[in-house]
């Protein structure tokens, strides 16, 4: 049995999981520590209620992660994991072996080990979120980069004022949160983060919760055109809470389609698909990350 953890900014998942990605147990808990010591306390004590039973430790957590030597930099909004070992600290307090890697880089480790793009060489997922969070896999396998930046999608420029020098980030126009709430402030909706009742409208047909959607739709087919040119690969799949509604998926093909008609230049035919893990993504891919670190499969 493996030990493994999701560090998320509201929240951290963990799980009992076995080598074939079977969760047999699941919990979560606030993600309120102000420091490291109070994190690697607090997983810690999670790991002590199973720890005759587990082999190691996997950790996804955010951040530009140096996964070679469990190292996090910057950490996302958990600011204070700034240049930690967290895998020398976490495996110190636990006395088993750890290894970390990117959140968004599970969520594309899961779904080549088990989901959409299991077999293909060359591809690309995009987890839709607060930001948009990108994981490459090239030859079969998980793409890092000289710099450990492959894959930071949200920092790539939608657009750049030459007058100012702001630009506009993808991370930005492609974020699934800013998707609801432009929608919730359209509809005056109480809660701007009520993204059940957004999609609800855009289903429903409701004509400004469509036109909003159409032009985020339009957003996420321009840069995934740009990818396809950039990187080729053989699929592209659209993860995160959203992609759960077909209606996702559809919408950016609609658009990709739209974009290519109206510029019949355009030579590149993204396939696209929806992942097949959505919340619980990260666990499986950092189960897969830490399986491969140690050449167990």
């Amino acid at each position: 049995m493996y030990m493994v953890f999701d560090i998320g900014g509201t929240f951290v998942k963990f799980a009992r999981m076995n080598g074939g990605g079977i969760i047999q147990e699941k919990g979560k808990f606030p993600t309120n520590a102000k420091s490291p010591e109070e994190l690697i306390a607090q997983m810690t004590e999670k790991f002590e209620q199973y720890k005759d039973a587990v082999k190691g430790i996997a950790v996804s957590c955010p951040g530009i992660i140096d996964a070679e030597n469990g190292i996090v930099y910057y950490g996302g909004s958990l600011t204070f994991m700034h240049k930690q070992h967290l895998a020398e600290r976490l495996s110190v307090a636990c006395g088993v072996p750890v290894v970390i890697q990117n959140d968004a880089k599970c969520a594309a480790l899961a779904e080549l080990w088990l989901g959409t793009v299991k077999g293909y060489q060359n591809a690309v997922v995009l987890t839709l979120g607060s930001g948009v969070g990108g994981g490459i896999i090239l030859d079969g396998k998980l793409y890092s980069g000289k710099n450990l930046y492959a894959g930071e999608v949200s920092y790539m420029m939608t657009g750049l004022d030459k007058e100012t020098f702001r630009p506009d980030f993808f991370g930005m126009t492609g974020s699934a949160v800013r998707l609801v709430e432009r929608i919730a402030r359209a509809k005056q909706l109480d809660d701007l983060t009520d993204g059940v009742r957004a999609f609800e409208l855009i289903n429903q047909g409701d004509e400004e919760a469509c036109a909003i959607f159409r032009s985020y739709a339009l957003d996420l087919a321009a840069q995934i055109l740009n990818i396809q040119y950039l990187l080729d690969p053989e699929i592209i799949a659209i993860g995160g809470g959203i992609s759960a509604q077909p209606i996702v998926v559809s919408g950016i093909l609609d658009a990709v389609n739209e974009i290519k008609a109206k510029n019949p230049f355009h030579m590149a035919r993204p396939q696209i698909v929806a992942c097949k893990f959505q919340n619980d993504a990260n666990l499986y891919g950092a189960l897969y990350h830490y399986l491969l670190h140690f050449d167990e499969l």
